[in-house]
């Protein structure tokens, strides 16, 4: 597993997650927000090169001002 800094500044989420009854719960984080992370959270991935973490809403321990 990759150690991460533990805070990094969000490019892009997704709606948010579906719950049982179908219904979608939208997410707290928005694009643009840094946030703060625990060191194994997430998955790495690369994209054209760039390495990015996607991880989901749970993982992220706070949204910092």
């Amino acid at each position: 597993m990759a150690h991460h800094d533990g805070a990094e500044a969000t490019i892009a989420v997704g709606k948010g997650r579906t719950l049982e009854n179908g219904q979608v719960m939208p997410l707290t984080v928005k694009a643009g927000d840094r946030v703060l992370f625990g060191k194994y959270a997430g998955t790495e991935i690369k994209i054209d090169g760039d390495e990015h973490l996607i991880m989901r809403e749970d993982d992220i321990l706070a949204i910092l001002q």
